[in-house]
């Protein structure tokens, strides 16, 4: 993988594929979760894919501190700049769909449009037990270590998820654990901290595509509400119900996902939209 230093920290990325950009933003834990998607033949095509490790994943520097949000949405777009990439659509998952949404609205020229894989966002009416249960996970990480704190945590968000996972991408879970302190000392506090309602998404333009898990709100009644207050609250908005899939949804069913994304960005091609102005 490259390597970027940007922002006094060193991001590792992967830039392939030519046409429009599409840059990834992965959620907690799993720094690789975009990688099911770079073999599909009709993004690969069609689309410039652009993945990344957040700061403190994998060979990215600069976990070791306390960050917000906003200062990872800086991270990708310095990391854009540097790829010489004006405007881009961008992919977020879980808390990876925050941080694009803190990205448009810190930079709503970069955002071409926005795809939301379950952005993980306190709101609506589970948002304290969803602020509760990230504070048990804490504390179930300082009690047992990040081996059963990670298990525990990707079980409840993909029931039976190992052998899939671990089929899907070698390595995967292990890097998890490297990875567990980052998400723990750091992503937690920048979720809980960050705060999004109905007045920042109406100053959301670009077109959004929020996605959700067709089994996922079974296992945790955030996901459906999240899903319907994004499509409510964004004034350009669509949905899409990925099938046979719970929380990781582009390893679980890239194919589908893959076939949604690109029917979405072929309607809004950059250029297309007037927040690209």
């Amino acid at each position: 993988m490259a390597r970027a230093t940007v922002g006094g920290i060193t991001l590792e990325y992967e830039d392939y594929g030519s046409g429009e950009p599409v840059v990834c933003i992965h959620g907690a834990f799993v720094a690789d979760a975009f990688r099911t998607l770079r073999s599909d033949p009709d993004l690969a095509d069609r689309f410039r894919l652009i993945t990344y490790s957040r700061r403190g994943y994998a060979g990215s520097t600069g976990g070791g501190g306390p960050s917000t949000l906003a200062e990872q949405a800086d991270d990708c777009r310095a990391l854009l700049s540097h790829l010489g990439v004006r405007r881009a659509h961008v992919v977020g998952h879980s808390l990876g769909g925050a941080v694009a949404l803190a990205l448009a609205l810190r930079e709503h020229r970069v955002v071409h449009s926005l795809t939301l894989l379950e952005a993980a966002l306190m709101i609506g009416d589970s948002s304290p037990l969803y602020r509760q249960g990230l504070a048990d996970s804490l504390e179930r990480y300082r009690e047992v270590g990040a081996v059963i704190a990670v298990d525990e945590f990707l079980e409840r968000r993909w029931p039976g998820y190992r052998e899939p996972l671990d089929r899907a991408l070698p390595g995967a879970f292990e890097q998890a654990v490297t990875d567990a302190a980052t998400f723990f000392d750091v992503d937690l506090p920048a979720v809980v901290d960050f705060r999004f309602g109905p007045g920042e998404a109406r100053r959301i333009a670009q077109p959004a595509l929020v996605v959700l898990g067709e089994e996922s709100s079974v296992l945790d009644a955030r996901f459906g509400e999240s899903y319907r207050l994004l499509l409510e609250w964004l004034p350009d908005a669509e949905g899409f119900v990925l099938p046979r899939a719970t929380h990781f949804l582009q390893v679980e069913n890239p194919r589908d996902l893959a076939e949604a994304l690109v029917g979405f960005l072929g309607r809004h091609p950059l250029g297309g939209h007037p927040a690209a102005a």
